[in-house]
């Protein structure tokens, strides 16, 4: 290798790392703020319903802007979008950490997710780009990965003695010195290789009749206990979303550029991954809102307590992100992993479906977290291989936005069902005479085990429609290709 090609490689490797720490930013900020929702309700008077929006308006906006900003990276430039997405999302996390109110709070929630969506698909995008043999892009993939889970590890750690020292807060002014480091490497490391310019044109109103969809049908679900499910405001409210949900797919069908070109999901990689994501992202993101609550409404952790609760899990994912997941890919595929650990992920939710009110760690705690690490890091990197395996580069920008979108749509609609279906649980048992923490409990189980049909769903898609081993992307050379991939 002569001097110029080792100094491309550096920097190409060099520009990962940059990638790496602005996803770094967006997954401390869903851990820290899971492990400090106690505290936030208890801060900003929030109802135990209302407090999933801290959470959910950031991953439906995320979500909402994914496509959006995907196509913008595309057309305008990869660097140019990652620069921006970065100031907007470091902006907003100064604006929650000065919130004093519930409006206030989800209103810069929102804009954190604007900011998140533009950093996250160009990151994706940059490394499917930059990367495109199949082991250095399973290498690439679990960098991302480590950081991912490393993040989560440091993210509960880190809430938990921020929230304890000082308030809750600091969790989100964290994110300022980070967004500034990484914004001056990204100037320096990052390839400022221009967009496509006027090449295409940007589809506005599939991004807000999508969002607008999701997001009334996310509130329908969730005033639903309050409002009644038979209640004309319910029903109307989700015939309504269904509406926009049918105006969407009809401007995309009749669009130039559409956000979503309806003929990607002839992929059938891409449609299951996609599938999957959805069930993936409705179990986990719902666990980990759950799980949370349970730990310091019902056994009384401290936010310190639960931090460390979850480092087992963020560990394992870890590991497995550094190499395992890599190794196992290559020698197995995308199928059989993916399967294995969803069947995972839906033990350790029903292990939590029966955890006790008066519950210890060893016992009715970590048996789950661990299953919980092992089916996370087993099967989030063959989700996203999935999802990206057979597209052109000129779609990768698109595509990751596709996958990005259902993690967060999945995300958002699942938190609000099995929240709703927790409080509703709860509430019932309550009007019963069942005591306050048994009732809080039991309605964290009910929600626990839709959650565990949610994952083995996603399994039995995943081995029913995937191909044995995945498929190879067609544009790569298909020597390497047969070289790397793996056979079921």
């Amino acid at each position: 290798m002569d001097a110029v090609t080792a100094t491309v490689e550096r920097r190409r490797w060099l520009a990962l790392l940059v990638l790496c720490l602005g996803s770094l930013m967006i997954v401390l900020d869903g851990t820290i703020v899971n492990v400090a929702l106690p505290s936030i309700r208890a801060d900003l008077g929030f109802s135990e319903t209302s407090l999933a929006w801290v959470v959910n308006i950031y991953m439906l906006t995320f979500g909402g802007f994914l496509l959006l900003a995907g196509r913008m990276g595309d057309l305008f430039g990869h660097r140019r979008l990652f620069l921006i997405g970065l100031t907007v999302f470091t902006c907003a996390s100064l604006a929650c950490g000065l919130a004093s109110t519930q409006e206030f709070l989800i209103g810069a929630r929102a804009v954190q997710g604007l900011g998140g969506a533009v950093v996250s698909v160009v990151s994706l995008s940059l490394i499917m780009t930059m990367f495109t043999e199949p082991a250095e892009r399973a290498k690439a993939m679990g960098f991302i990965g480590f950081v991912i889970a490393g993040g989560g590890s440091m993210g509960v750690l880190l809430g938990g003695v921020l929230t304890g020292a000082l308030d809750w807060h600091w969790i989100f002014l964290v994110n300022i010195p980070i967004g500034a480091a990484v914004a001056v490497a990204c100037l320096i490391l990052l390839p400022a290789a221009a967009g496509q310019g006027g090449a295409g044109r940007l589809d506005v109103a599939g991004s807000v009749t999508v969002t607008a969809a999701l997001m009334i049908a996310v509130y329908a679900i969730m005033d639903g206990n309050h409002a009644g499910w038979a209640s004309i405001r319910t029903i109307g409210l989700l015939v309504v979303a269904v509406a926009l949900l049918a105006v969407f797919l009809r401007i995309e069908s009749r669009a130039v550029s559409p956000l979503i070109p309806l003929a990607l999901f002839r992929l059938r990689s891409l449609a299951t991954a996609n599938a999957v994501g959805v069930l993936w992202a409705a179990a986990m993101f719902a666990w980990f809102f759950l799980s949370a609550l349970y730990l310091q409404l019902v056994i009384g952790y401290s936010p310190l307590a639960v931090g460390l609760a979850f480092l087992p899990a963020n560990l394992i994912m870890g590991a497995f992100s550094l190499g395992l997941s890599e190794r196992i890919v290559l020698r197995f595929g995308i199928r059989a992993p993916l399967v294995i650990g969803m069947l995972l992920v839906a033990a350790s939710l029903a292990l939590f479906a029966r955890a006790p009110v008066g519950g210890t760690y060893v016992v009715d705690v970590l048996p789950g977290m661990l299953l919980l690490g092992l089916g996370m890091g087993i099967s989030l990197n063959p989700v996203l291989l999935a999802a990206m395996s057979e597209v052109q580069p000129s779609e990768a920008g698109l595509a990751s936005g596709v996958a990005n979108t259902s993690f967060m749509m999945g995300g958002a609609l699942g938190l609000a069902v099995l929240a709703s279906l927790a409080d509703a649980r709860t509430r019932g048992l309550t009007a019963a005479g069942v005591d306050r923490l048994p009732a809080l409990t039991g309605g964290y189980h009910a929600a626990f085990i839709l959650g565990t049909a949610f994952a083995a769903t996603a399994a039995a898609l995943g081995a029913l429609l995937l191909r044995p081993g995945g498929a190879p992307p067609p544009y790569e050379d298909r020597d390497v290709a047969s070289a790397h991939a793996a056979v079921d």
